[in-house]
């Protein structure tokens, strides 16, 4: 189980790094087996601006672990997000493959009106 979360913690340190590069903010995503989190952190890495997660009061109430809950998720950074001033972030996976419940957090999002 630790080689499994050691590759991943790799994948993203490699994306991380590419994105860095942008310098612009990144919107990062951590996913466990009931939740979904997501954070806009800024261009240079110290400071995040923006959370949503299915531990909120009003998204906690449903089942948290599924797809659906990921989209609410999504349209939930995307307006706070748009409300703080960010229009384009980079997406950061955290070595995740994109399918499930990071796309769907990701199509949410960019419906939203984020672009990345």
């Amino acid at each position: 189980m630790k080689n499994k979360k050691v590759a991943r913690q790799k994948r993203a340190r490699r994306g991380r790094a590419k994105i860095k590069e942008l310098l612009i903010p990144r919107l990062c995503v951590f996913r466990s087996s009931k939740h979904i989190y997501a954070q806009i952190i800024s261009g240079d890495g110290n400071a995040v601006s923006v959370t949503a997660s299915t531990l909120e009061k009003d998204l906690r109430s449903q089942t948290t672990g599924n797809a659906e809950s990921a989209s609410k998720v999504g349209s939930l950074i995307a307006e706070r997000a748009k409300a703080a001033g960010f229009e384009k972030v980079a997406f950061d996976r955290s070595g995740y493959k994109y399918h499930g419940r990071i796309r769907a957090l990701a199509d949410a999002a960019r419906e939203g009106g984020l672009q990345f």
